[in-house]
């Protein structure tokens, strides 16, 4: 019933209203519902006629739905609307409810709706009775059950109704739901209920019932066979049989079959979308014999709205179809074994009630395996809740996997992204968050595109979420020439595990996203370790909370080595102007040092890698790019090495010599067992090597 929802305001002295005691006299019960605060107070006599104990009922109209059904509900709840949009004085209206045995059972409401000086409505005072000896004795006397009143709702609230519930049908078992639930069945006046979908010229049943009657031979039949909903079907007009002889001498082949129903009547309706029949419905009834012709408008409209709904439904799974299948076969079909870290990953798609063929979106995962002992871990979700959104995912995937695997730095691989996405010539932006991890080195880079941040789960089950400075999402970043993508640098320790995660995880309507982290933070805390299990629980999580938005979820988690692998390799791009740049290639240089087992000489290899980054930016006008390797041979060694776009040589210069260009060379020839240039393309590298121990990796 319609809530018009809690507010500051007091409740008014007089209520609840006092009812006249004549009113319990006959059996009518009283109810004082107050608009302001969404309260609705009923007298004993009301809680007998919903069949509610006192201790049942919480004040609370929605608390009713126990005893009404959701179709009479919703007829109830527009009656009382458009009564207050209308101005109305008073309504009333003649309602199903459910008792506590199960039995249907018709009542009748009477409200009055009290506005205030301006027109606003305040208050409903009404009554409410048990209308079922009243409408049998209407009915005894020849009357359309229900009297002038029944019969007009006969006439228009029948059809009122189902397609207000209808309305919120989404798929074709929905549809089929709505008609052949008890409730509806009831309200149609049928005992029993038969529909079809015309499929390659012939007629599959959907519905029948009640099960009991099920004809055998009938679930598939051809249009041109002796059955009435292969002939409204043909001849696209309803066919109303209204007597048990009438059925006989018209179906001889179908009759005997549910002789033992006791059907006296049958109207078989044609549902048609655009000229097109698309299937027929048939109401079989068991207490009433002819249809007068209101009756027969009455259910020539409902097989309408029916049959538009039907197509509805069906577009809709289409749609949904597609686009599910679209988006399956864009994701990635397995995720490859990663040596050294254990990956789960999940999808779950969103519930977009009421929009059509919206279910699927643009969210993704994706893990590249790269060279070195190194692997891409990519999350991201593409604007949009359809089959483009879907499309533009898997180009997104394509190209994101490409760059990578080339051998690019996140940073660079982000930006091309953006690019590519600004090519397609799409309205559609995406966010994404792309990480580098080296499993052997447990550094891990981290390039964020206007995505949500990452979650790092520690070995003892502690939870936090990393925060990691980001730029303009794919597509937006190249339409305003904003390409600088920073990267982060964690570092993930043997039983660390990095959580990567798009919004539909976290996001609610009306709910703040800092306070959503903070809860799957605590959810992740106290999830079990083993990521599989984690990650079907995050998935629980969001199936049990529901929401438009779908879910992609991405776990990695690092497994301790036995002992450290040659080939570990880190490398970033350090522009000019940018210190932040310089300041996360530190931060990799100390990460990798440590993880690679050369803490002791930390701080000698930072400063010469920094002069060398320092050279290159000094005197060079493009960016330098920065790569960490560790060598194996017969000692272990760690290499750095800085390129840049000069060819020009770096000269080294003595002391007594003027200037102070150069000196840092000796630096370097001092703290290095050995260093040179190389020659690259159109530039150079210039590099150096640490003799360090051999040391079995943390745990």
């Amino acid at each position: 019933m319609v809530d018009r929802g809690a507010s500051a305001l007091s409740l008014p002295d007089d209520w609840p209203a006092h009812p006249d005691p004549i009113l319990a006299l006959n059996r009518m019960g009283s109810f004082d519902w107050d608009l302001d605060h969404g309260l609705f107070h009923m007298d004993a006599q009301a809680h007998e006629v919903f069949d509610l104990r006192p201790n049942e009922f919480d004040g609370h109209p929605e608390s009713l739905s126990v005893r009404v059904p959701p179709d009479e509900a919703l007829r109830l709840d527009a009656l009382v609307a458009q009564a207050i949009k209308d101005g109305s004085e008073n309504y009333g209206a003649y309602f199903r409810l459910r008792c506590r045995d199960g039995r249907l059972r018709w009542t009748h409401t009477q409200g009055y709706i009290r506005r205030d000086a301006t027109g606003r409505p305040r208050r409903i005072v009404g009554i409410v009775r048990d209308a079922t000896e009243e409408l049998r004795e209407l009915q005894t006397r020849g009357e359309p059950q229900g009297g002038p009143d029944r019969g007009r709702y006969d006439q228009g609230s029948v059809v009122q109704a189902t397609t207000a519930a209808l309305a919120h049908a989404r798929t074709v078992q929905d549809v089929i739901d709505v008609l052949s639930y008890s409730d509806g069945v009831t309200r149609l006046g049928a005992t029993s209920l038969v529909m079809g979908l015309v499929e390659a010229g012939r007629i599959r049943l959907i519905a029948e019932g009640p099960v009991e009657g099920r004809v055998p031979g009938t679930e598939v039949t051809r249009i041109d066979e002796p059955y009435p909903m292969s002939e409204v079907v043909r001849t696209l007009a309803p066919r109303f049989i209204e007597s048990p002889e009438e059925f006989a001498a018209g179906y001889p082949i179908l009759w005997p079959h549910i002789t033992d129903l006791g059907i006296t009547s049958a109207a078989y309706l044609p549902l048609i979308v655009q000229a097109r029949p698309i299937g027929a419905m048939g109401l079989l009834y068991g207490d009433r014999r002819g249809f007068s012709p209101e009756e027969r408008d009455v259910l020539v409209a409902l097989g309408t709205s029916i049959a538009q709904s039907l197509q509805r439904a069906m577009f809709y799974e289409q749609e949904r179809d597609l686009a599910a299948g679209l988006q399956q076969a864009m994701l990635p079909r397995t995720i490859p074994s990663v040596p050294g870290a254990d990956v789960a990953v999940r999808y779950r798609s969103g519930s977009a009630t009421g929009t059509l063929g919206r279910d699927i979106g643009g969210d993704w995962y994706d893990l590249i395996p790269l060279p070195g002992g190194r692997v891409g871990a990519v999350i991201g979700d593409v604007q949009g809740h359809d089959t483009h959104a879907a499309a533009v995912m898997g180009q997104l995937r394509i190209v994101l996997r490409a760059y990578a695997a080339e051998g690019h730095t996140p940073a660079t691989v982000m930006a091309r992204a953006s690019v590519f996405l600004h090519e397609l010539d799409t309205d559609r932006f995406a966010t994404c968050l792309y990480a580098e991890a080296d499993l052997t080195t447990g550094v891990v880079q981290v390039v964020r595109a206007g995505h949500i941040d990452p979650l790092l789960r520690a070995a003892d089950g502690g939870c936090r979420r990393v925060s990691v400075e980001g730029g303009l999402p794919l597509g937006l970043s190249a339409e305003f020439g904003s390409l600088d993508y920073p990267v982060g640098t964690l570092e993930l320790d043997p039983g660390h595990t990095l959580l990567l995660l798009t919004d539909g995880l976290v996001e609610t309507p009306g709910a703040d996203l800092d306070d959503g982290m903070q809860a799957l933070t605590a959810l992740v805390a106290t999830g079990p370790p083993d990521v599989w299990k984690l990650a079907d629980r995050l998935i629980q999580v969001a199936e049990e909370r529901g929401g438009d938005d779908d879910v992609a979820l991405l776990l990695l988690r690092r497994r301790g080595l036995d002992a450290p692998r040659a080939g570990g390799r880190l490398q970033q791009h350090v522009a000019p102007g940018d210190p932040e740049a310089l300041t996360g290639a530190r931060h990799m240089i100390r990460a990798a040092v440590r993880a690679w087992g050369a803490g002791d000489r930390a701080d000698e290899i930072e400063l010469v890698a920094d002069e060398l980054i320092t050279n290159a930016l000094m005197h060079t006008e493009g960016s330098a790019v920065v790569t960490l390797r560790v060598l194996t041979g017969a000692e272990r060694r760690l290499r750095v090495e800085v390129e840049d776009s000069s060819s020009a040589l770096p000269r080294r210069r003595e002391a007594g010599e003027s200037g102070v260009s150069g000196r840092g060379l000796l630096l370097v020839d001092l703290l290095t067992e050995m260093w040179g240039v190389e020659a690259r393309g159109g530039g150079k590298c210039v590099w150096c090597e640490f003799t360090v121990p051999e040391r079995a990796e943390r745990h």
